[in-house]
């Protein structure tokens, strides 16, 4: 009798550890699909809308024609965000919930499910002063330090390094936007190489910066392949003078092939360049800045990577045409290990992409993209540490969360042995 209930007892804390070991694991693994919801943007914007009415719409249905209408919007917009949230808060509890709440609400206060959404609150703007279109300047001022940076870097066939350090290798053609905020826009479309089926390059790469308060006029940059200008496309250098500085400037060590923008008034910096057959562009910019977007805003690749569909997890088989190829070379070919290894000795997402490029094109110039990626890295991140990132997860393409897989297997397995053998 005492052995059963000790049996029992040692079996369900077997249970409880193993439950705990397990979903901590979960946590670790899927924290990063986690990050992308934004469920309390969400969450704030209603909350807000619903200060702006007062008591008048909340109150249980007791309030005005007037307040309940403004609360039914102001719902039916919550309920609109979440509905594009659906998609990055899958598994995510607050999402749940938030959903839930607000359909007991639409129901307490006899809400219609079609009819106006509430206008969003336009951002907070202090009046113009100072260094106000410095934005380094007014951080400091603000808050007694520098702002925290964030990078993105995209290049080659393409690669994009995103504002969260996740590295993908995407398949992507035509326009994308890279970046989609409320400060900036950026745009890049890629075509098809001749070389291989992989192969794809960027070929045009498009900036917005958009009108913001006293500091800029909408302006606009533009550069294709074999065009780098150093200049937007008014023909100007500078934009945006105040105070006998410029908050936009564009200026190049390598005219045709390089220009940098700097736009003071987000504290961002821009690189676009040609390496080989492609264009690149290395971003950093404030985290604030970065982040400044709504949720309609959702199809960024510096923020969220490639859509699952468009991207690739393997390195491309040699091209035919590639002199790196040979009907004994090993895949990725030894050529291309050696070349990118004296380029790029660290076996980071770098010296990766530029095996895929040189494997997908054929050509030694493309190798040349990761080259340039790197040192734009190096120049934009502040922390030498964080430059060189290890690719996770396997090229075969297997899943990310395989160590909770083979975890679980390994409780189960203990678990059913606890059971059958000590428990008989």
């Amino acid at each position: 009798m005492g052995t059963l209930a000790l049996c029992s007892h040692y079996s369900q804390l077997s249970w409880k550890r193993s439950i705990i070991v397990a979903m901590l694991l979960f946590h670790l693994c899927c924290l990063q699909v986690w990050a992308s919801c934004r469920i309390l943007r969400c969450n704030s914007d209603f909350v807000a809308v619903t200060l702006d009415l007062g008591g008048s719409g909340g109150g249980g249905g007791g309030g005005s024609r007037e307040g309940n209408a403004g609360y039914c919007s102001a719902l039916r917009s919550y309920a609109m965000c979440t509905r594009r949230m659906a998609r990055a808060c899958r598994g995510d509890l607050a999402y749940h919930s938030a959903v839930q709440g607000i359909e007991d609400l639409l129901i307490q206060h006899s809400c219609p499910r079609t009819g106006p959404t509430a206008q969003p609150r336009p951002l907070p703007q202090a009046p113009i002063s100072g260094d106000a279109c410095i934005y380094e300047k007014g951080y400091l001022q603000r808050e007694g330090r520098t702002p925290d940076y964030l990078h993105c870097g995209v290049f080659g066939d393409p690669h994009v390094r995103t504002f969260r350090d996740e590295f993908q290798t995407c398949t992507v053609q035509g326009a994308w936007p890279l970046i989609d905020n409320e400060y900036l826009y950026v745009q890049a479309t890629s075509a098809p190489m001749r070389g291989g089926v992989y192969a794809t390059a960027l070929i045009t790469i498009t900036i917005i910066f958009k009108n913001w308060r006293q500091c800029i006029e909408q302006q606009i940059y533009q550069a294709e392949l074999d065009n780098v200008p150093a200049a937007f496309v008014d023909g100007s250098v500078t934009s945006g003078e105040r105070q006998g500085q410029h908050s936009l400037s564009v200026h190049s060590d390598l005219p045709g092939h390089q220009a940098e923008i700097r736009a003071a008034h987000i504290g961002t910096t821009l690189v676009v360049r040609q390496s080989g057959r492609s264009l690149g562009l290395s971003v950093r910019s404030p985290s604030a800045i970065a982040e400044a977007f709504t949720p309609e805003q959702d199809l960024q690749l510096c923020v969220y990577g490639c859509p699952p569909s468009q991207r690739l997890e393997t390195l491309p088989s040699p091209s035919s045409s590639s002199s790196l190829s040979s009907s004994s070379s090993s895949q990725p070919s030894a050529a291309a290990h050696v070349h990118c290894a004296a380029l790029l000795p660290a076996r980071d997402i770098y010296y990766q992409a530029c095996l895929f490029d040189l494997l997908a094109t054929g050509d030694l110039n493309s190798s040349t993209a990761a080259v340039a990626a790197l040192e734009d890295a190096r120049g934009m991140i502040s922390d030498p540490n964080k430059v060189h990132l290890l690719l996770v997860g396997n090229a075969d393409g297997s899943s990310p969360c395989l160590p909770l897989i083979l975890a679980v297997a390994v409780l189960s397995e203990h678990l059913l042995a606890l059971w059958t053998g000590q428990c008989l």
